[in-house]
C-alpha cells in the first residue's frame, strides 16, 4: 500500500496537551459557574437525522450542513433518473439521512420535545460540545468548532435574563478580564421605532443598517438607510435614538419618551426595567451592573430569530469581536410539535475567548491536574524504593509519575522540562540506604536532601501558594 502524507481536514485542528490544559480551563471555569447557577449538563449526539437539522438554518445554513452517506452501497437507493440528473439537492435525501450537527441549538429543541415527560419546567440546561459547518475556511472561522450553550425553557421570567448577565460577568471575571461590555438590548424596542417611524415592514433592513453604526459611522448608516426605502425625515427621528447617550436608565427614560406611541416599544423598555431591577437585587453592590451592562441601541443579534431581550458581549482588552451573545426566543420546540414553549439563552464563543486569553496571557502558568514530582530511574533494583513513593504521591492527591525505564539523569531531566514538571525526585543508592530523597526544584536549580515527610511538604506548599 502507498504511503499517505499525513494531513488535516481543512478547517481543524490538533490540539496539543499545552493547548489542551488551557482549553479546558476556559471550560471547566464556565461549568463551574454554569452549575452554580442551577443549570445541569447535557450531550447530545454527534450526529443527528438529516430532517432534523434541514429547514431550520434557511437555505444558506442547510448547504453549510455536513451530510453523512448511507452505509453500504448509498448510491443503490438512488433513482436512475436523480443520478443521471446529477441534481444534488434532489439525491442526497437518498443517499444520505444523517449529518453532523450545525449548532446546539436544533438538537437541544429536538431533546426536550423528545424527553418532555422526563424533565421539570423550568428546564435549564448547559452543553459544550463542537459543531460542524461547511464553511470556508479563514482566520478564526474553523469547520470544526466547540460552542458554550446556556439555556433556560419554559420561563418567560426576567429573572433568567438579569441572571445571564451575572453568568457573563463572573464567568468573564474568572477567566481574568477585566474590561468587557454586556450590551443588552430588545426586540420589542427595535420593533417600537420602525413603527414609530412609520416603517415596520422595513425593520430588518433598519436594524441590519444601524448594527453597522460602529464600522461605517453615522454618515454609512444614513446613505445604507436611504438606500433600503427609508426618507430624509425617517432619518430624523432615527438619528437622535441612535445616538442616544447617557446613563443606562437615562437611555430608558429617553426610549420612553420617543417610543410614547408604541405599546411594543413600551413593551420592551418595560422589560429591560424590570431585568435592571432584579439585577439591583440579585447584585447589591451593582458592580456588574455599573461596570459591564450598557443599554445599546443599536445592538440587533439575528432580529428575526428573538424575540425579547438580546445580548452580547465583547472585550475591551484586545481588536476581537462578540465573545459571547444570545437572547429570549418564543416557540423554539415548535418546529417539533411542541408549541408555546418559551426560553432564553447565551452562549460563549469558546475559540476566541481562548485567542483573548492567549494574546493577554491569562492562563495559568500550571494546571492543578499537571504532574508536580517526576521520580527519577536511575537504577531498576531501585523501583522496590520508588515505585511506593509513586502511590504515596498520588495517594495524598498529588499528580506524580516515574520515568519509565532507568536512563541518563540528563535525559530524565530534560523530560521533566519539556512537561513542566516544577519538582524532580532524585533517588540513588545513597539516598536509598539513608531513607532520604534530593528534591529538585527546576525553576530555581536548588535542591535539598529531605525526609519523605519533608519532601511531602515542600511539595504541598507549592501546590498552595499555585492555587
Amino acid at each position: 500500500m502507498a504511503q499517505v502524507k499525513p494531513s488535516l481536514a481543512k478547517g481543524t485542528r490538533d490540539f496539543s496537551p499545552a493547548e489542551m490544559e488551557k482549553r479546558n480551563h476556559i471550560f471547566n471555569t464556565l461549568r463551574g459557574i454554569f452549575r452554580k447557577y442551577g443549570y445541569s449538563e447535557i450531550q447530545t449526539p454527534s450526529f443527528e437525522n438529516l430532517n432534523t437539522l434541514t429547514g431550520k438554518y434557511g437555505e444558506e445554513g442547510d448547504r453549510l450542513i455536513f451530510k453523512i452517506l448511507n452505509s453500504g452501497d448509498y448510491l443503490n437507493k438512488a433513482s436512475e433518473a436523480f443520478l443521471s440528473e446529477k441534481n444534488s439537492l434532489k439525491l442526497i435525501p437518498h443517499i444520505s439521512e444523517k449529518a453532523l450537527r450545525y449548532d446546539l441549538t436544533v438538537p437541544f429543541a429536538r431533546y426536550v420535545v423528545m424527553h418532555q415527560n422526563d424533565i421539570s419546567l423550568p428546564f435549564k440546561r448547559f452543553q459544550i460540545q463542537p459543531v460542524w459547518r461547511a464553511d470556508r475556511p479563514q482566520r478564526g472561522r474553523y469547520r470544526e468548532f466547540y460552542q458554550c450553550d446556556v439555556d433556560v425553557v419554559g420561563s418567560s421570567s426576567l429573572l433568567n435574563e438579569a441572571e445571564f448577565v451575572l453568568i457573563y460577568g463572573e464567568a468573564l471575571e474568572a477567566l481574568g478580564l477585566k474590561d468587557f461590555n454586556i450590551k443588552i438590548n430588545n426586540r420589542k424596542i427595535l420593533s417600537g421605532i420602525a413603527e414609530v417611524i412609520g416603517k415596520p415592514e422595513l425593520i430588518v433592513d433598519m436594524t441590519v443598517a444601524i448594527d453597522k453604526l460602529d464600522k461605517i459611522g453615522l454618515e454609512g448608516v444614513n446613505k445604507e438607510l436611504l438606500e433600503r426605502g427609508f426618507v430624509e425625515s425617517d432619518l430624523t427621528i432615527l438619528e437622535p435614538i441612535i445616538l442616544l447617550a447617557g446613563t443606562n436608565e437615562e437611555k430608558l427614560q429617553a426610549l420612553k419618551e420617543v417610543l410614547a406611541s408604541s405599546t411594543v416599544g413600551l413593551a420592551g423598555v418595560a422589560e429591560l426595567e424590570d431585568v435592571f431591577a432584579y439585577l439591583r437585587l440579585l447584585d447589591p453592590n451593582e458592580d456588574t451592573l455599573t461596570r459591564f451592562v450598557e443599554v445599546d441601541i443599536t445592538l440587533a443579534r439575528g432580529l428575526n430569530y428573538y424575540t425579547g431581550c438580546i445580548f452580547e458581549v465583547k472585550t475591551n482588552e484586545v481588536q476581537m469581536g462578540s465573545i459571547g451573545g444570545g437572547g429570549r426566543y418564543d416557540d423554539l420546540t415548535g418546529m417539533f410539535g411542541l408549541k408555546n414553549l418559551t426560553g432564553v439563552g447565551v452562549s460563549f464563543g469558546a475559540d476566541r475567548i481562548y485567542d483573548v486569553l492567549e494574546e493577554l496571557n491569562l492562563f495559568p502558568t500550571q494546571s492543578a491536574n499537571a504532574t508536580k514530582v517526576l521520580i527519577s530511574n536511575l537504577d531498576k533494583g531501585l523501583e522496590k524504593h520508588t515505585l511506593p513513593l509513586v502511590y504515596s504521591l498520588r495517594a495524598k492527591g498529588i499528580a506524580a509519575e516515574m520515568y519509565p525505564e532507568p536512563a541518563k539523569l540528563k535525559k530524565q531531566m530534560s523530560y521533566a522540562n519539556s512537561k513542566g514538571i516544577p519538582f524532580v525526585w532524585l533517588v540513588g543508592e545513597e539516598e536509598a540506604q539513608s531513607n532520604h530523597i534530593t528534591v529538585k526544584d527546576m525553576e530555581s536549580g536548588e535542591q535539598w536532601a529531605l525526609d519523605e515527610a519533608s519532601a511531602y511538604e515542600k511539595v504541598r506548599v507549592y501546590m498552595s501558594d499555585m492555587s
